[in-house]
């Protein structure tokens, strides 16, 4: 005779907040600042090119977020968005470009490519940030990739990036920041000090104890920043390197200014400019 399930309480149907929740708006929380970084990037390229910047590119786009912060600065801003992540380029579409106002997402183009062979028109900006350039694990194909930007700009363009260092960038460990709702855990998980390849993960762990495990994975070539600064000066570019300033307690405070010495911190984070 079947069960009568009608009034039965179906406890094991309530979801967890980890299967409620969006790891790209978790990462996008944890991980971005994108007006601070807009805002760097507009205000250097003023500074040295005595011009507001209109056009830019954003490789390893991603979610676009970045990119829809540039087109809602000025109207006459564009940007071309380029990720080889068809999956994410859906979920920025959705999520980002919808919310945009029409004129702003008309001035947004988004390309499915790989970075290193994509032909766009010449930008005045172009961006490579979150160390995404790192998943080039070779010496040879990241000056390539720095060669293909060098074309991809204007006379006077500039290429933006980052990069992180320090000793604990070589160790294995895991680093927890407590968000609103969840906990971002980035985790150095592998490190191969013979060929400088890491193995990384991001984790998200929620409020009702439950977790989103490996959220995020990266297998990524450690550079240090005399290799990168070698490997731009190979491409053609002159770079210099946006260190960050710290604050009366030693921490790093967001302001970002050209140095040719920096502090041998635990961990370091900096932007590195490079103009043809």
């Amino acid at each position: 005779m079947p069960s009568n399930n009608k009034n039965k309480t179906n406890s094991n149907s309530k979801k967890s907040m980890a299967e409620l929740a969006d790891k790209h708006i978790c990462y996008e929380k944890s991980v971005q600042c994108v007006e601070s970084e807009i805002d760097f990037v507009d205000s250097i390229f003023t500074k040295l090119r005595k011009r507001q910047a209109k056009s830019l590119r954003e490789d390893f786009c991603g979610t676009t977020n970045t990119s829809c912060e540039w087109v809602k600065r000025r109207k006459a801003n564009t940007a071309v968005c380029v990720d080889l992540d068809e999956e994410v380029l859906k979920w920025g579409k959705k999520n980002k470009i919808t919310k945009l106002k029409p004129e702003q997402a008309k001035r947004i183009t988004i390309i499915n490519d790989n970075v290193l062979t994509i032909k766009t028109e010449p930008v005045e900006i172009v961006l490579a940030m979150n160390f995404s350039y790192w998943l080039l694990k070779e010496r040879k194909l990241t000056i390539d990739y720095f060669k293909k930007i060098y074309t991809s700009l204007v006379k006077d363009g500039i290429f933006f990036l980052d990069a992180y260092g320090g000793y604990e960038a070589y160790q294995e460990l895991k680093e927890k920041t407590k968000q609103k709702n969840f906990t971002y855990i980035w985790d150095q998980n592998r490190y191969n000090p013979i060929n400088g390849i890491a193995k990384n993960y991001i984790h998200f762990k929620f409020k009702d104890g439950s977790k989103m495990m490996k959220a995020f994975e990266y297998e990524w070539r450690v550079w240090t920043m005399p290799e990168i600064l070698d490997m731009l000066g190979e491409a053609g570019f002159k770079p210099t390197v946006y260190w960050e300033q710290a604050d009366d307690d030693g921490e790093g405070n967001g302001v970002f200014v050209p140095e040719t010495e920096g502090d041998a911190d635990a961990g370091w984070i900096a932007y590195i400019v490079a103009e043809k």
